[in-house]
């Protein structure tokens, strides 16, 4: 497992430090989607609507729409916000396990103990356990402000965050007024003790997901299937220069790079129009490098060492 942020518990004058991992994975079945009389695969393409070009992710920034007026954010002002510098999870408030609303709940992460001595962890832990309460925090994970609770899992703690709020959607509907007779109550709950018991999710399984793959391992049984190298076709042409076309993959850039290179150093002579063009490419592939190290830096810088 690989940590994903790293810092601080805190409450009072206690500090535990703690790196955080995802505690939840994905068991379906990955699919795509391909086009049905080639099996050719279906890219989608981020195409500004004014120009109508394809753009890349590094020319691409966020927007705020009000309705009548955008505001664009750069990453730059993005980045500026304090809230990124935070590395701690910071204890508001302990309250009772039941006062949590489950509709409340999200995302779940394991905490690990970090430091020789994990004393302090494992006090925390205890006492959430031993009190049944549930520690209510604010953090701060990919540059957002978070509210969460602090919980115990068998040995370990686990941080789960909690939707704002205003995230609660209101409603303008509610059942009925019904009444309900006593009969009615003492069945219902005598159907309710029928299928009571202790709840093991153990015991349950995606029968979806099951059939899903029992589907597609028989087709690959039977032959039934291309070869995945075919549904990704030709390489795409590179758009004429001057109608604003763009590399459409890695393996285009590398292979674009790597054929400037060898023809820099055969030392062949070209017109002035290609001397321009392999001045551009240069110029482009030093732009993109730059702009990756700095992509990775405040990724980097995000982690906390993580």
């Amino acid at each position: 497992m690989r940590a994903i942020w790293s810092g601080e518990i805190t409450f009072g004058l206690v500090n535990v430090p703690v790196k955080l991992y995802g505690a939840t994975r994905s068991h379906d079945l990955s699919l795509h989607q391909v086009h049905d009389e080639d099996h050719g695969r279906i890219r989608y393409e981020r195409r500004c609507e004014v120009c109508g070009r394809e753009v890349d992710y590094e020319h691409i920034e966020k927007a705020y729409d009000d309705g009548d007026k955008t505001v664009v954010l750069t990453d730059e002002e993005l980045a500026s916000l304090p809230a990124e510098e935070n590395d701690e999870i910071d204890v508001v408030q302990f309250v009772p396990d039941e006062q949590v609303d489950p509709i409340l709940l999200g995302t779940s992460y394991f905490l690990e103990p970090v430091g020789r001595s994990s004393k302090a962890y494992v006090l925390l832990r205890r006492t959430l356990e031993d009190a049944e309460r549930t520690a209510i925090v604010t953090f701060t994970l990919r540059t957002k402000t978070r509210l969460g609770v602090l919980r115990t899992h068998g040995e370990l703690l686990v941080l789960q965050t909690l939707r704002w709020p205003e995230d609660l959607k209101e409603v303008d509907f509610a059942p009925s007024r019904s009444r309900i007779a006593k009969k009615e109550l003492d069945m219902a709950a005598a159907l309710v003790e029928q299928f009571s018991g202790d709840f093991d999710p153990s015991q349950f399984s995606d029968e979806y997901q099951e059939q899903l793959r029992e589907l597609v391992d028989a087709k690959l049984e039977q032959g039934d299937a291309v070869d995945t190298d075919e549904t990704f076709g030709a390489e795409r042409e590179e758009q004429e220069e001057g109608t604003g076309g763009k590399v459409v993959s890695l393996m285009d850039a590398l292979e674009k790079s790597l054929s400037a290179r060898k023809g820099a150093k055969g030392g062949a002579s070209g017109s002035s129009s290609k001397g321009s063009s392999k001045s551009s490419t240069g110029s482009s592939s030093s732009s993109k490098s730059s702009r990756s190290k700095r992509s990775s830096s405040s990724g980097t810088a995000q982690k906390k060492g993580a």
